[in-house]
């Protein structure tokens, strides 16, 4: 009976020592199977891709007097957030300078910046400037560019294409296979096979 006592004793003082062994075998054992956490890899690339659609629709912007500056309306357009910017299909857009003088640009498809003062028209494209009055009080000619690719920039008055155009001022015509003109400078580039008609101006 005093063997066993004493035996029991002894594997009572020596079971703490032997579950904290068996503890830490355990855990070396847990650390050394789990796995490793993978390094964090490079950011997902920006997709382009639309975040909002509109069909049928016509959006207008107005000046700090409340007045018109430009209207959009098309088919259909898809906003892309990465760019801000809109693709419309089947596009008219109205824009009116400072001075209120009209610019109206049209295309089977289009790209536009956020607030439409810079317009990619693609597929029979047509920028229509409106004719400003001139400083005796008679009206100026109107200015009419058509083409494949005109790009517009309606706040400068400016219109750039590296494709061929059309230009057509009052009864005058031009083409070219690429263009830059400046509405506010009154200044026109054109490049490649550049080709023009002048109709003389009648005398009163």
């Amino acid at each position: 009976m005093n063997l066993l006592r004493q035996t029991w004793d002894r594997l009572t003082l020596y079971l703490p020592v032997f579950l904290m062994g068996l503890l830490a075998m355990a855990t070396y054992w847990l650390v050394r199977s789990t796995p490793m956490a993978a390094p964090p890899g490079p950011a997902p690339a920006a997709q382009h891709l639309p975040d909002y659609f509109m069909r049928k629709f016509s959006v207008k912007t107005f000046d700090a007097q409340g007045r018109l500056k430009s209207e959009v309306t098309g088919v259909e357009a898809r906003h892309f957030p990465d760019t801000d910017a809109l693709e419309i299909e089947q596009v008219r857009i109205r824009s009116f300078d400072v001075q209120g003088h009209l610019t109206t640009a049209t295309a089977r498809r289009a790209i536009t910046n956020g607030d439409a003062s810079e317009v990619q028209l693609i597929g029979g494209a047509q920028v229509v400037r409106e004719p400003p009055q001139g400083a005796a009080g008679k009206n100026q000619p109107t200015m009419r560019f058509t083409g494949e690719y005109l790009h517009a920039f309606m706040n400068t008055e400016r219109v750039k294409s590296h494709q061929p155009v059309e230009l057509i001022r009052g009864k005058d015509r031009f083409t070219a296979d690429s263009m830059d003109f400046d509405n506010k400078q009154r200044v026109m580039q054109l490049q490649g096979r550049v080709r023009g008609v002048l109709m003389p101006v009648a005398t009163p």
